[in-house]
C-alpha cells in the first residue's frame, strides 16, 4: 500500500528546500503612502526556484502514476505565465534583471 503523499519524506524535504529558496530569493520593498505611512511588502521571485518546483512535480507525478509525457506537460505548461517573463530575459514592472 502506498504511503499518503503528505508522509513522503522526499516531498517534505523538497518542500522545506523550496520555502528556504523562495525566502532567499525574495526582497523587501518599502513604500510610503499618505494615508497609511510606510508599508513593507515581501516580493518573491518564484522563477528562481524553478528547479525545485520541477523536482516537486516529479515526485508528485511518480506518486500519482503520471506518464513521462504527462510530467513533461506539467513541467512545461504555460511556462511563461507560471514562471514569469524572467525566464525569457524580459523585465517585469521596469525592474532590472538581477542574476
Amino acid at each position: 500500500m502506498d504511503i499518503p503523499i503528505v508522509e513522503n519524506g522526499q516531498l517534505n524535504e523538497l518542500g522545506k528546500n523550496y520555502i528556504e529558496d523562495v525566502n532567499k530569493n525574495s526582497s523587501m520593498i518599502s513604500r510610503i503612502q499618505k494615508q497609511t505611512g510606510e508599508t513593507q511588502t515581501q516580493s518573491f521571485k518564484i522563477s528562481k526556484s524553478k528547479s525545485i518546483i520541477d523536482q516537486i512535480d516529479t515526485v508528485l507525478a511518480q506518486h500519482y502514476g503520471f506518464t513521462e509525457e504527462e510530467l513533461d506537460f506539467i513541467i512545461n505548461y504555460d511556462i511563461k505565465y507560471r514562471m514569469g517573463k524572467a525566464l525569457f530575459g524580459e523585465v517585469e514592472n521596469g525592474e532590472e534583471e538581477d542574476d
